[in-house]
């Protein structure tokens, strides 16, 4: 920048800069200079007045003190100078307001200008998981220019100035998915929390789980309502998406919505109180798209729906009440879907799943107790089932009394009865843990839980890259180390086909070819 002549790059530069901008800025050097002038002027005559003082003949002012003041027609100048000081001051300052507009934009048009490109890096270890065939490659290398990656295999070019980064006996896979997290929750009680926290302080919980989430290797989620925050989640996506905190690649529904005295309105609390719910309410399908219309309007990504609830167990049986019928439904599918978004839904049985299946969404979360009818229309529509196992164990190992366990463990084993059944019917998958509840960054417990209640390791990990990039609408983009797809890349210790527990050992991760962790 030392070298840089803006007279040069503009030739007129120069002669405006001198008579616009320079010329107010010598005159108040001017002032500054005989001001400076005379304070030390009146300092050298209380000097010289005081006893045994400094006397030098050809002094100006008291006989024989010599004082380094200006001319007389200096001060007069100065005098004149004082006495339109607040008309030059707003000449100046509007001068040096222009000239320092135009240093920042040249220095940052040349800064932007003068940016290499991003090294190349080639990431190297012994093992890289092809997710698609459901191969191990050995060794395993993944060539990432910028925020893609190039090229991916056994062994891949290395550019020159390409930085090679050995991560040792690890597997390289893409970046995890979680479908199902709360960014603006955390452990203790749900019901309270959003009442007593204010928005900002929950959006600062919310950035602060965001980067748990991603050191945990998780590079994509799907926030799934902000319980009480609104759209406060679309800043946080926002803030990520430009770099300025840490967090994995989001969409957002903002508010959940429900209907009064449903699952997620305040109805434990005080009516006179007038606690407010969790969710935005709708009671019909007119309100549905008014409510629909304002969060797309607010940057939700997609809109979640609370379909059941409450939940119950009856004669050894998971039961719940629906809050829309399916036409209701299906007019919130449609609007949605106007504007290309989708919709997806919490039910945790039927007959609230089957209208949602059959209103079209994209989602059915906790996806309890499905009946017959309803996994054939989950199957046929390929509408994935998320079940968030590891919500429904923290429930049952944190319940607040032995009876309430009892019950939190009943509904888990229904939970797994149902889901086994839905498996061996061909439902499509997709992992999602529910985290928020419980602590952020600890969610790949969603991967052994699904493991243990019947699915192969590779299983899970298709479910979770491959169906996960597809329901967040990113598919061709992230779930697998091909070129042209996005650099979201992590490693884990040992060989997660072998031991999916690894996957709660993430040791590096990469985003959009970003090393965040290593």
């Amino acid at each position: 920048m030392r070298n840089f002549d803006p007279s040069r790059w503009c030739p007129s530069f120069k002669r405006r800069f001198s008579r616009d901008l320079c010329a107010p800025l010598r005159s108040l050097r001017s002032k500054a200079f005989n001001r400076e002038g005379c304070e030390e002027s009146l300092r050298a005559r209380r000097h010289a007045a005081s006893p045994g003082g400094p006397l030098r003949a050809g002094s100006r002012g008291r006989p024989g003190v010599r004082v380094p003041c200006l001319p007389p027609a200096g001060i007069a100048t100065f005098k004149v100078i004082l006495s339109a000081s607040d008309t030059m001051r707003k000449h100046f300052l509007l001068a040096l307001t222009v000239h320092s507009l135009f240093c920042i934009l040249i220095l940052a048009a040349l800064a932007q200008a003068q940016t290499p490109p991003p090294h190349p890096i080639v990431l190297h270890a012994a093992r890289l998981l092809d997710i698609e065939s459901g191969g191990i490659l050995k060794p395993g290398e993944v060539l990432v220019e910028g925020e893609r990656i190039v090229e991916a295999g056994s062994s891949v070019k290395h550019p020159a100035g390409a930085e090679t980064i050995d991560l040792g006996d690890s597997t390289l896979l893409p970046g995890l998915i979680d479908a199902h997290v709360h960014l603006f929750l955390h452990p203790g009680a749900e019901d309270l929390q959003t009442v007593e926290e204010s928005v900002p302080q929950r959006t600062i919980t919310a950035t602060l789980a965001a980067r748990d989430d991603l050191m945990a290797g998780f590079t994509a989620e799907r926030d799934m309502g902000t319980e009480g925050a609104g759209s406060a989640d679309t800043a946080v996506r926002n803030a990520i998406d430009e770099g300025r905190i840490p967090g994995p690649r989001l969409r957002v529904s903002g508010n959940a919505v429900d209907i009064l005295g449903g699952h997620e309105d305040a109805i434990h609390f005080n009516p006179e109180q007038h606690v407010l719910s969790n969710a935005t309410y709708a009671n019909n399908a007119a309100e549905l798209v008014t409510v629909i219309r304002q969060e797309l309007k607010e940057g939700a990504d997609f809109i979640k729906i609370y379909e059941t609830g409450p939940d119950s167990v009856r004669d050894g049986k998971s039961a719940t009440v629906y809050q829309y019928t399916e036409p209701e439904l299906a007019a919130a599918v449609q609007e949605a879907a106007r504007v290309g978004k989708h919709v997806a839904v919490h039910a945790t049985g039927d007959p609230g799943a089957l209208y949602a299946a059959q209103a079209g969404v994209v989602s059915i979360d906790h996806a309890n107790q499905l009946g017959d009818e309803t996994i054939r229309v989950m199957r046929e529509k390929q509408i994935f089932a998320v079940p968030t196992f590891t919500i429904f164990e923290y429930f049952a190992e944190h319940a607040p009394s032995p009876a309430q366990a009892a019950r939190e463990r009943q509904m888990l084993d229904l939970k797994v009865a149902d889901f086994r059944k839905q498996l061996a019917a061909g439902v499509p998958m997709a992992v999602g843990s529910d985290v928020g509840p419980f602590p952020h960054g600890t969610q790949a417990r969603e991967f052994e839980l699904m493991v243990k209640f019947g699915m192969t390791p590779l299983a899970a990990l298709q479910a979770d890259l491959i169906n996960g990039a597809k329901l967040l609408g990113w598919d061709g983009q992230i779930g697998a180390l091909k070129p042209g797809y996005l650099a979201d890349v992590i490693a884990v210790p040992g060989d997660p086909l072998q031991d999916i527990g690894v996957l709660k050992k993430v040791s590096f991760v990469m985003k959009d070819g970003v090393v965040y962790k290593k």
